[in-house]
């Protein structure tokens, strides 16, 4: 049995301004963009790893109003789960992203547990985190 992961959803205040960071800055290609009334989401992916996807989406989207309003809070107090991408590059990646403006939370380091990685915060105040891909 063969099981992966398709895409995973990041709740963001706003669409566009978001596309700013993870498609400009970190690079990630646009797949989907469908609309749907008041409301947008955005597949964002790359070649390096087909069929992952991440879905960018503003809390309200086909949730209930106390549901977006519940995920509308948690976004706004920073304590949505993170997301953490591997790269063969991270100094690269890192100067591309702190030069589109991003809040650095933590530049290149090695970390006591094994990784050597660095942290943003997107857009929206989600955490995220980029680590050095493993030697084979």
């Amino acid at each position: 049995m063969t099981i992966t992961l398709q895409y995973t959803n990041i709740t963001v205040h706003d669409v566009d301004e978001s596309l700013a960071f993870y498609r400009d800055a970190l690079g990630l290609d646009v797949q989907n963009d469908v609309s749907s009334g008041d409301y947008r989401w955005v597949t964002l992916g790359s070649d390096a790893q087909p069929g992952l996807g991440i879905v960018l989406s503003v809390p309200h989207a086909g949730r209930s109003q106390a549901d977006g309003d519940a995920m509308q809070e948690l976004l706004t107090k920073g304590v949505l789960p993170m997301l953490v991408f591997s790269t063969d590059d991270l100094d690269g990646i890192f100067e591309a992203v702190r030069a589109s403006g991003a809040e650095v939370l933590q530049e290149p380091m090695d970390q006591q547990w094994g990784p050597r990685d660095c942290a943003f915060r997107d857009p929206s105040g989600n955490t995220v985190r980029i680590s050095a891909a493993a030697s084979a």
